[in-house]
C-alpha cells in the first residue's frame, strides 16, 4: 500500500514544476492579477515554520510563493491541496490557523487558495468560525 507521501509527491512536484499553469488552471482570477513577467519565488522555509508550529497533525501539500500583482504590490499565496480524497471536519480551522500564522509571522498580506480533491460536491468549507 502507498503511503501518503507517496500520493502527496506528485501533486508538489506538479505544482512546483507547473505553478504558473497550475494556478491558471484551478484559479483563473487569482492568476489574471498577477505580474507573472516578474516571476515568483517559493518560501518554502518560511512555510516550514508556520506549519511546524501549528502541529495541526498531517501535513498536506502545501506551497507557499511571493507573487507579484499588476498593480506593482506583493503577495504571498498559500496553496493548499487536499489531496487525500475525503472530507475532513478540521479543514476550514487548518486553512485558518495557516493564514493567520503566516500573516502573523511575517506581515505579508496572503492569498489562501485550496483546491479539494474529494468527490463530496456538499463539502466545500467556506469559512471557519467558533
Amino acid at each position: 500500500m502507498d503511503s501518503p507521501d507517496d500520493y502527496d509527491s506528485p501533486w508538489k512536484e506538479a505544482v512546483e514544476s507547473y505553478f504558473p499553469e497550475f494556478i491558471e488552471f484551478y484559479f483563473p482570477d487569482a492568476h489574471r492579477q498577477i505580474d507573472w513577467a516578474r516571476g515568483y519565488q517559493f518560501l518554502d522555509q518560511e512555510l516550514r515554520a508556520v506549519v511546524q508550529d501549528a502541529e495541526l497533525g498531517k501535513r498536506f501539500v502545501d506551497k507557499l510563493a511571493k507573487v507579484a500583482l499588476l498593480d506593482g504590490s506583493e503577495r504571498w499565496v498559500y496553496v493548499h491541496l487536499e489531496v487525500q480524497g475525503s472530507a475532513q471536519a478540521e479543514f476550514a480551522e487548518r486553512m485558518f490557523v495557516y493564514h493567520y500564522r503566516l500573516f502573523d509571522r511575517y506581515r505579508q498580506p496572503v492569498a489562501s487558495l485550496a483546491l479539494l480533491a474529494d468527490t463530496t460536491a456538499s463539502w466545500r468549507p467556506s469559512q471557519f468560525g467558533y
